[in-house]
């Protein structure tokens, strides 16, 4: 039995480390974390700390090679996520409709973004928020 068929687990610790192994074959680097979230058929995937640190110094050093990385890690995705889509619909039981993928250089944050045909806006914190502070019951309301 592989790890992410686990039982145990749930869907969203199956596709986090589905994820973590398909950024491991692709690129060769393993994140440091994982989170992944869903709403409203919205599901998406955050690789921390991603990036090599060839690509982290690069981006750092001018903003032409941060869009660089960042041109590298869309096409990459764009060829590759496949398996990884295909992964989703698997441990989900959904079919995946879009995918995009996002970097954000300074911090080596690779954002996966798997939607149902809608526009998703997607902001990185620069620190955690607090689960006292955040309401968890209103996450998916407007």
């Amino acid at each position: 039995m592989r790890l992410i068929d686990k039982p145990d687990l749930t869907k969203a610790q199956q596709i986090a480390k589905a994820a973590s192994a398909f950024e491991q074959k692709r690129t060769g680097n393993v994140p440091k974390s994982v989170t992944v979230v869903q709403c409203d058929g919205t599901l998406v995937i955050t690789l921390h700390g991603a990036l090599s640190q060839a690509e982290r110094a690069l981006s750092q050093k001018n903003p032409a090679g941060a869009a660089q990385v960042q041109e590298f890690h869309r096409k990459l995705f764009a060829s590759s996520s496949d398996s990884l889509r295909q992964e989703i619909k698997r441990i989900t039981g959904v079919e995946v409709r879009e995918a995009t993928a996002e970097v954000e250089p300074a911090s080596g944050t690779v954002v996966g973004v798997f939607t149902s045909g809608t526009t998703v806006q997607v902001y990185l914190m620069a620190e955690n928020i607090s689960a006292e502070s955040w309401n968890t019951s209103e996450t998916c309301k407007t």
